[in-house]
């Protein structure tokens, strides 16, 4: 509720008086203490008494942007929204010079062009010193004149965006400003009616003309005579003085197109010489990346590499082992078996070559046996071949 506009407040170029402020300096200053602590229920009555314990102006300070009281004053303005005469009474308040900065810079944010220009002109006459903090907590000295220019013809002061004004001369070519007046015009005014009234500078004068007088000439029938005799060579006289002036003119505005040109120009040789800049930077960084990218490449098929022959070394020692390991069971079972038949362990008294040659006789012995029963051994040749045929077929032999 606090950080609401007043409902009575009517809005500001289409907006809430409010939103006039960025919405992170508007953050900021909802949450300074100065703001919960002092600001909390002013109106435009007390509002004064605050500003007046003003010493300093500025924006938002320091690393974490805190705002400064005049800031915190200003949103408060905006939130309440005096009167205009109110506002005002404080620029034209000459006893303290923070309270008129304080409703200049409100009535920039929320005056129209005309009352800008009205109001806040006459202050550039103003020279007292003030106090400006800047970003980095330090801070500077300025005057009223310089803070006022600066609302005139800046578009940003103390971290605000200042609304667009017209200006100036546009003001005054429809006629809603008059041309303005400087108060050194004044000075100069008075030394002139000093000069004219001075009486020794007047008494020399006349004296001077009743010289002339009694002389048979008068000074001012002299003047206009030779001003009518001279009057062409007056016109031709400011007739060549213009048309030189005309062609100063014209020379000096091809001098500045050539030099807006020559720095448009250069602007562009600097725009396309910092492009190039960037892309070798660019084409240098993608050529560190791609080689960074091949070395980790390479680092990786090494790495997979060395985990591969350290897997086929592996397995080949395993494999190794698991063939000594068969080859050592063998010989084991053969020597076993070796020794289960060997004729001393069962009281035979026969070698182990007689024991190894009694399998292969009784082989020979076998395949003699059916080369006789086939038939194929039979004296006539013809018997012989047909049971040679008669064996292929499976068939039994003939035995004649």
């Amino acid at each position: 509720m606090a950080n609401r506009t007043d409902p009575a407040a009517k809005s500001i170029r289409g907006t809430n008086p409010q939103n006039l402020v960025e919405k992170i300096v508007r953050s900021k200053i909802y949450q300074n203490t100065y703001w919960k602590e002092q600001c909390f229920g002013l109106t435009a009555e007390t509002l004064v008494d605050k500003a007046m314990e003003l010493d300093h102006l500025g924006g938002t300070f320091g690393g974490n942007r805190k705002p400064t009281p005049f800031l915190c004053l200003v949103m408060k303005m905006l939130q309440i929204q005096p009167d205009k005469e109110i506002v005002v009474e404080f620029i034209k308040n000459e006893d303290y010079k923070y309270v008129r900065v304080l409703g200049a810079f409100y009535l920039r944010l929320t005056g129209i062009d005309i009352d800008v220009y009205r109001y806040l002109e006459p202050l550039y006459n103003d020279y007292r010193k003030l106090r400006l903090k800047l970003p980095d907590g330090q801070y500077s000295l300025t005057h009223v004149d310089e803070v006022i220019d600066e609302l005139l013809t800046r578009d940003y002061s103390c971290d605000i965006a200042l609304p667009r004004i017209k200006k100036r001369w546009t003001l005054e070519a429809i006629g809603n400003l008059e041309p303005r007046r400087s108060a050194l015009e004044d000075d100069f005014e008075e030394e002139e009616e000093k000069d004219e009234d001075d009486p020794l500078t007047n008494g020399l004068d006349a004296m001077d003309q009743d010289r002339d007088y009694h002389r048979g000439r008068s000074p001012l029938r002299e003047r206009d005579r030779g001003r009518r005799r001279d009057s062409h060579k007056y016109r031709d006289r400011d007739y060549d003085r213009d048309r030189d002036y005309d062609r100063d003119r014209d020379y000096d505005r091809e001098r500045d197109y050539d030099r807006d040109r020559g720095r448009g120009r250069d602007r562009d040789r600097d725009r396309d010489r910092g492009r190039e800049r960037d892309r070798d930077h660019y084409r240098r960084e993608e050529k560190e990346y791609g080689r960074e990218r091949d070395r980790d490449r390479e680092g990786r098929e090494r790495d997979r590499r060395d985990r591969d022959r350290g897997r086929r070394r592996s397995h080949s020692r395993s494999r190794s082992r698991s063939r000594d390991r068969r080859d050592h069971d063998e010989d084991r079972r053969r020597r076993h078996a070796r020794s289960s038949a060997s004729p001393r362990r069962h009281g035979e008294g026969a070698d182990d070559t007689i024991n190894r040659d009694e399998p292969k006789k009784k082989k020979e012995k076998k395949e003699k046996k059916e080369k006789k029963d086939d038939g194929t051994d039979h004296p006539d040749p013809e018997i012989a071949e047909a049971n040679r045929i008669r064996a292929s077929l499976g068939l039994k032999p003939l035995k004649l």
